[in-house]
């Protein structure tokens, strides 16, 4: 018979214990591994019809890749997804909306860089949309770019730049979007223009007819917006705004490669939800989004669009927006607007 002292008892309990307690620790630890947590067990899925708003008219790269991600969602939510265009204000009438809209992941917002611009845009100073939007994920991604009427003497942007320089009267430019307005302003700060005329359009598509009807001589502008016209010869594009050759205009050097690499711009065509939004609802469709432009119908329409899908997380997404913030800003103090 094994007699313990007071001592040994009390070590003896302490070892059995410690001995209960990594037995419950294993059993829990295996449990967490073996089973999903709650958040992954349950995605967020809408019951109801789900808005995206596009704060620019319908026909641009914006609209019509919003359109075709929004098809393709209906199907794996089974549920409507609806695009609502809401053009005006410089996108801030459809933008509003979205920032003031209860954060229940049924009415998002499809937007472009132009967003982050709109606090240094005169009458909307202090307001910045940023601050009241939660990033869900980029879409897709296409370059911006300088596109002509035809009849203009130009081939090149350098021949636009110098057609402008030495024209009977000021050129004139179409512009969609605040970016192209303050891209205005730093073309006569550096490229040697005298005066540009700005005119001011709801969205990249509206400015095509006019450009067409040649009563505006060129534009910063989606590809996709113009792409036709340039196929049938009634538009031009002279230069692309991307690091690298567009896939669709194989044959139009980039502005890099004109010799003005300080004029790249890429859009993305990016997701937004009301500030507060859940955690779980982002993530959830930005899950969705990727899993939608994997579909091949969805893929074609993104890349008839002259652009490519991104489909990034909501934390990369965010980070993404924090550069271009910090990049228009400089822009915008470069070249205020009046």
């Amino acid at each position: 018979m094994i007699r313990f002292t007071t001592k040994q008892k009390t070590e003896e309990m302490r070892n059995c214990a410690a001995v209960r307690y990594k037995q419950t620790a294993l059993v829990a630890a295996f449990w967490l591994l073996s089973v999903p947590s709650a958040q992954a067990q349950v995605a967020w899925k809408p019951e109801r019809t789900v808005s995206f708003v596009v704060p620019y008219a319908p026909g641009g790269g914006t609209d019509a890749t919003a359109r075709a991600v929004s098809r393709q969602l209906s199907v794996q939510w089974s549920q409507s997804v609806v695009v609502e265009n809401m053009p005006g204000a410089d996108g801030l009438i459809g933008t509003r909306r979205v920032m003031e809209a209860r954060p229940d992941g049924y009415t998002l917002l499809f937007q472009v860089p132009s967003l982050v611009l709109m606090k240094y845009t005169p009458g909307m100073k202090g307001l910045d949309p940023l601050a009241r939007l939660e990033p869900i994920t980029a879409v897709a991604q296409a370059p911006n770019a300088f596109v002509v009427n035809a009849k203009l003497p130009v081939t090149t942007l350098p021949e636009l730049f110098q057609y402008c320089r030495t024209a009977p009267k000021p050129c004139s430019m179409g512009a969609g979007e605040n970016i192209a307005r303050y891209s205005g302003k730093r073309l006569v700060a550096e490229a040697g223009v005298p005066e540009l005329i700005v005119i001011n359009y709801r969205g990249t598509s509206a400015i095509v007819p006019d450009l067409i009807a040649g009563n505006v001589d060129f534009a910063f502008t989606g590809i996709n917006a113009a792409l036709e016209y340039h196929k049938a010869g009634t538009l031009r594009f002279v230069a692309t705004q991307g690091k690298k050759r567009a896939a669709a205009l194989p044959n139009v050097l980039t502005t890099a490669e004109s010799g003005y690499p300080q004029y790249d711009s890429v859009s993305w065509f990016g997701l937004f939800a009301p500030k507060e939004t859940s955690v779980l609802i982002v993530q959830s469709i930005a899950e969705a989004v990727r899993e939608a432009v994997k579909n091949p119908d969805v893929l074609k329409s993104i890349l008839a669009a002259a652009a490519e899908p991104v489909a990034n997380t909501p934390v990369e997404f965010a980070a993404q927006v924090h550069e271009e913030d910090k990049k228009m800003g400089e822009l915008a103090k470069l070249y205020p607007l009046d």
